[in-house]
């Protein structure tokens, strides 16, 4: 089944709205959606690498406004949408806590999310939850999530061949290291913050 994902991935590359379907993903990351644009971001980046570094700069830009769409969940409807969409994730426990941490060194901490394969939509209604400083939002979702999105866009548009035939390869066994770090970037936010 991941295969077939992956492949359809590969082929939704080559659509004229592949990019908007890529924002769409990036921007509902930043503040709701389980999956991170990375899914599509990395099979768009190999089968159309000349257009690599727009697809990271489409996923950045989308990321920030949706960590904006986050910020205003935290903000304005936190008690109405900010804890059932955290309840339903398993985050509630944690969250008055991590919060607090994130009013304290807001802009480490949001660097620090929007950069890791962990769930960014967290820090961005914490962020508004406790009102912190907005320039500072979008600084460091710019630099971390423009960091995250570049880095697998040049890799890619690099060593895209050699990553071709890699994932080819060993498709199985990478599926199953991505879903590792996916659910483990979950589990840190769930029991260690």
């Amino acid at each position: 089944m991941l295969r077939r994902v992956y492949d359809w991935m590969l082929g939704l590359a080559g659509r004229r709205d592949a990019e908007v379907w890529l924002g769409v993903v990036s921007f509902a990351d930043s503040s709701f959606f389980p999956l991170p644009p990375d899914i599509m971001l990395a099979p768009m980046c190999m089968a159309r690498p000349e257009k690599a570094l727009r697809f990271a700069w489409t996923c950045t830009w989308t990321a920030v406004a949706g960590a904006l769409l986050g910020y205003a969940i935290g903000y304005a409807l936190f008690e109405l949408i900010g804890q059932p969409l955290l309840s339903a994730y398993g985050y509630q426990d944690k969250f008055a806590e991590f919060a607090a941490d994130i009013k304290a060194n807001g802009f480490w901490w949001m660097l620090a999310f929007a950069s890791l394969p962990i769930p960014y939509k967290v820090a961005t209604i914490a962020a508004g939850s406790v009102q912190m400083d907005l320039v500072t939002l979008i600084v460091a979702s710019f630099l971390g999530r423009g960091a995250r999105f570049f880095l697998v866009a040049v890799l890619i548009k690099r060593y895209g061949e050699v990553a071709q035939r890699l994932i080819d390869n060993h498709f199985e066994k990478l599926a199953v290291l991505f879903t590792v770090l996916f659910f483990g970037g979950f589990a840190v936010v769930k029991y260690a913050l």
